[in-house]
């Protein structure tokens, strides 16, 4: 693992960035927490990142601030993320919860008051592989 891929899994919210049918990347800032290596969210089932990782698997990530402005001097992160079952959706929470200690459990709460059971994709990130 490459200190970069370390910053950016310890950063508050990352720049998700993925990449439409034409190559226009589009970043959304998410939180984000490390596991084993790799690097977890949450995302709605129906969101356009959702869509955009089915089609095309790499990303970047950037660490930014809560509306996605990106923290001067930040590095870019190539990686490759895939969308996971929604049945691994209470163990990314757990992870998030690890990270996000108050405010995860409450954003928990509020998605089981407000969201359709079935209704958060869990997103694995990886780094990129070396060859």
């Amino acid at each position: 693992m490459t200190k970069e891929w370390e910053a950016v899994g310890k950063a508050t919210y990352v720049a998700f960035t993925s990449y439409r049918k034409d190559g226009t990347p589009v970043a959304t800032p998410v939180w984000i927490a490390p596991s084993d290596g790799k690097l977890y969210f949450l995302s709605e089932t129906d969101a356009y990142k959702v869509k955009r990782l089915r089609r095309n698997a790499q990303v970047t990530l950037q660490a930014c601030d809560i509306r996605g402005r990106v923290v001067e001097g930040a590095p870019i992160v190539p990686a490759t993320a895939r969308p996971l079952d929604p049945a691994e959706t209470p163990r990314v929470r757990k992870i998030l919860n690890r990270k996000y200690r108050i405010l995860g459990p409450i954003a928990a709460l509020g998605g089981k008051l407000t969201a359709a059971p079935g209704s958060r994709t869990p997103i694995e990130i990886s780094p990129p592989t070396t060859t």
